[in-house]
């Protein structure tokens, strides 16, 4: 230590009465105020979000901040959210959807990339689930999925990175972003022509 950080330790001892200077820290697991903080922020952005987009759910905007919460606190499934909320776990999906909030296993093991090529082809339901050999209920579950994925690429995911910001540790969904991400890129270039001499 330098002459002056001894100096000074000697003068806070002789002040402080006490033998330690080094304060004790704690880290610090946040507050009541920072989770209210940050659930106003949520229905914040749902507000905005909902006078963009036509939700289906019927749930209301601080139930619907319950669902990014859980979606990004916990991790929970479709199961665990309509419990939190006492919806059916349908609810509980078309509000993730509504919300942008797809995750990877919602598109797996479906070939979405065919229900997509059916969906531009203007085919109904019924057309759809018979050429895929797949129940009508499943092709409209996943035709939510893409009409999310590509409400999502449609604001440059916004909404979803401003719930990722409002939500303390809320790195669950950035790895299936980015694929979104690639993947609409993929399927917005697919047509270009690269051949291009210099």
């Amino acid at each position: 230590m330098t002459e002056n950080t001894d100096e000074l330790r000697d003068i806070f001892r002789r002040v402080a009465d006490e033998d330690t200077v080094t304060e004790t820290q704690e880290e610090s697991r946040g507050s009541l105020t920072d989770e209210g903080a940050s659930r106003e922020r949520l229905i914040e952005i749902i507000e905005r979000m909902r006078a963009d987009h036509e939700f289906e759910t019927e749930l209301s905007d601080a139930e619907l901040a319950t669902v990014v919460r859980r979606f990004y606190d916990d991790d929970g499934d479709d199961d665990d959210i309509a419990e939190a909320l006492d919806v059916s776990p349908r609810e509980a999906f078309r509000a993730r959807m509504d919300l942008h909030l797809v995750r990877e296993t919602d598109t797996d093991p479906f070939d979405l990339a065919a229900l997509r090529d059916h969906l531009a082809d203007g085919e109904s339901t019924a057309e759809i689930a018979d050429r895929l050999d797949v129940d009508g209920s499943a092709v409209r579950r996943y035709r939510r999925v893409v009409e999310a994925e590509r409400e999502a690429r449609r604001v440059s995911e916004r909404f979803r990175i401003e719930f990722e910001d409002a939500v303390p540790g809320a790195e669950a969904g950035e790895r299936f972003t980015e694929e979104m991400t690639e993947d609409g890129l993929d399927e917005a270039t697919e047509d270009i022509e690269t051949d291009v001499s210099f």
